[in-house]
């Protein structure tokens, strides 16, 4: 356990976000080198692989919803010094993750068809959508074990052992990709659906190692039997917190797919222009999103040991932080998108379209940077409900703009983009608004201004 509550605040946040960073890197990783690979079979792969990853963020906010409460709750009990509510914490949240796992195999099989048919551009896309998805499902699932375990960790100050088994799973996935997908040294390619199995080979060995730390190394939250039997009071705790959060990447599910639905017009290559756009974007908001993942243990551990002025302090110095990363990686879209793009496909049109989307869509990061600063601190306080308040504002000013504009004749793909920009703008100003007067209620004293 590391306390937070004492201590420079630039530098708890800095000493969490880098190995965070590193492990968020890791993670995105894993769609790099499956995209790599991928993008060699075609465009129609590049485009299903992409389709049928969006569901993956249907799975983060399930798991949003256990990792966040997790979290959250620990890190007030571990502020407040109280362990024994950290460790009940901690064990109902792997009979959670239990329950979860099986239920993302369940729906995963019986609903990948119907996903797939209304937002693919064409059969073929389908097809390398049904077969990767088939094969990561299994992977997603034990997905929410990790989260358990991982946002335990977090709750309490320590980030590293997620980080090294995050890498250690990258590492396993990147050397299993091309001998499933390609077939090196087999002979045998799997295509796609190799590279659904090879990620979920290496998430599978993930949870094997970080058990075993558990087991062996950790001391503060540990494995307790006992502590199995569902508690709904407990879960009632947790899911006011995590609910509203996993809402949030739910709505991030259903954004990227109606941007899918309204550009299938344009074809497979922009679909795969889209989704390499958007992966390469997550994985330069990298080092922002580490600030602003480990603002909620800083934060939430002040706030449960009631040091107020080290709540508001955390904000203003992550907000500063956030904003400042988001503003070079602003510029560097700005500058060559087109060789990101290329970095992954040789297709002149899926690089246009890639391009584009990174050059327009790169007017939203400073903005992305304060959403994401706030976010982590309404979980750090507990009430998550503003943020996502906020999301689905963004979804309707997106949403339904974007419905007419399909009905018109020679809409663009560009004003897909812009509508982008106008909705991120909107929620950038509605979560800075809900925070300042959330800090207001909870903190007992006005909160400063917004950096």
């Amino acid at each position: 356990m590391k306390d937070l509550t004492q201590g420079s605040i630039a530098g708890h946040l800095i000493s969490l976000a880098v190995p965070t960073a590193a492990g968020m890197l890791f993670q995105t990783l894993y769609y790099f080198v499956d995209l790599y690979f991928v993008a060699a079979l075609g465009d129609a792969a590049v485009a299903g692989v992409s389709a049928a990853g969006n569901v993956m963020f249907i799975v983060m906010a399930l798991t949003q919803v256990l990792g966040v409460g997790t979290m959250a709750l620990i890190s007030h009990a571990v502020g407040r010094k109280d362990q024994q509510d950290a460790n009940l914490i901690f064990n109902q949240s792997l009979l959670i993750a239990a329950l979860g796992g099986l239920l993302v195999l369940l729906a995963g099989y019986l609903i990948t068809d119907v996903y797939l048919s209304s937002v693919a551009a064409d059969e073929e896309t389908i097809a390398h959508g049904r077969d990767y998805l088939y094969w990561f499902l299994p992977g997603m699932a034990l997905q929410f074990a990790l989260v358990a375990m991982s946002s335990a960790l977090r709750g309490t100050g320590i980030v590293k052992p997620t980080m090294v088994v995050q890498a250690l799973t990258v590492l396993l996935n990147t050397a299993l990709a091309p001998i499933l997908i390609a077939g090196w040294g087999t002979g045998y390619a799997m295509g796609v659906a190799g590279a659904g199995l090879a990620s979920s080979i290496a998430i599978a060995i993930g949870v094997v190692v970080l058990t075993i730390y558990f087991a062996r190394l950790e001391k503060y939250v540990s494995f307790h039997p006992e502590q199995w039997q569902p508690r709904v009071a407990v879960w009632k705790r947790m899911l006011t917190i995590g609910l509203p959060a996993g809402g949030e990447f739910a709505l991030m599910f259903f954004y990227t797919a109606i941007t899918y639905w309204a550009i299938r017009d344009f074809g497979a290559a922009a679909q795969a222009g889209f989704g390499i756009g958007s992966r390469i974007m997550q994985g330069i908001f990298l080092p922002a999103m580490a600030i602003a993942f480990v603002v909620a243990p800083v934060a939430g551990q002040n706030f449960g040991a009631k040091q107020m002025a080290r709540v508001r302090e955390t904000f203003r110095v992550a907000a500063t932080q956030c904003v400042g990363v988001m503003l070079v990686v602003m510029v560097l879209c700005q500058w060559q998108p087109e060789v990101l793009v290329a970095f992954f496909t040789e297709e002149p049109e899926v690089i246009r379209v890639g391009a584009l989307f990174l050059h327009l869509i790169s007017w939203n990061f400073v903005m992305s940077g304060l959403i994401f600063t706030c976010s982590g601190l309404f979980q750090a306080l507990g009430n998550t409900v503003p943020a996502l308040v906020s999301s689905v504002t963004r979804l309707v000013v997106y949403a339904l703009p974007l419905v007419w504009l399909t009905s018109r004749p020679g809409y663009q793909l560009e004003q897909v983009w812009y509508l982008s920009i106008a909705a991120s703008a909107v929620q950038a100003v509605i979560s800075v608004t809900l925070l300042r007067k959330q800090m207001r209620l909870q903190l007992g004293s006005p909160a400063t201004q917004p950096a």
